[in-house]
């Protein structure tokens, strides 16, 4: 059974949903993929996780690097779940590239190479949004692209967390806005 609370952050409200092991979802409203996992039968209600998650996000939020990890339950396919594993190694107030990550991953998997593309669509699947940070991942050009929650909640995590956004862009087109 999972279950759902809600949280009014700087940059939108986010619906966090959690099962009886850890959190499964951190979503801003309306998002691309927003609730994609939520279980269809689910009820809101305050479970302690969500007390551990909310700490978090008041820390994150005032500007400061979390000191811990509320649980989390990350579900999906071996791939993905190795992808976000991944991206809970990329340090606060940092970026890597598709690129690079696929590197990681086709290293950490045992492979030659590793299509920065598949690692994308695993990237953008990402369903613990901020706390899994997905937002630290940016094209090879510098671009802030490919971030469910918007490029530009995108660009204010990242500038909240201090990242020299002089080498980074919005792009004005393309499929991943």
């Amino acid at each position: 059974m999972q279950y759902t609370a809600k949280y009014q952050s700087p940059v939108g409200e986010i619906l966090l949903a959690a099962d009886e092991i850890g959190l499964t979802g951190l979503w801003f409203e309306g998002e691309k993929f927003y609730a994609d996992s939520l279980d269809p039968e689910h009820e809101e209600k305050e479970l302690p996780v969500f007390e551990a998650v909310r700490k978090w996000l008041d820390i994150y939020f005032s500007g400061k690097e979390p000191d811990f990890m509320p649980p989390v339950h990350m579900i999906g396919s071996p791939f993905r779940l190795s992808v976000w594993e991944l991206l809970r190694q990329i340090p606060y107030g940092e970026t890597v590239t598709y690129g690079e990550l696929a590197k990681m991953v086709a290293e950490k998997r045992g492979l030659s190479r590793m299509s920065a593309q598949a690692v994308g669509g695993a990237v953008g699947h990402n369903e613990i949004s901020i706390i899994v940070p997905c937002h630290r991942v940016v094209g090879s050009d510098g671009s802030l692209t490919g971030y469910a929650g918007g490029v530009d909640k995108k660009e204010r995590l990242l500038t909240l967390e201090g990242v020299d956004m002089k080498k980074l862009f919005v792009p004005t087109k393309g499929t991943a806005l």
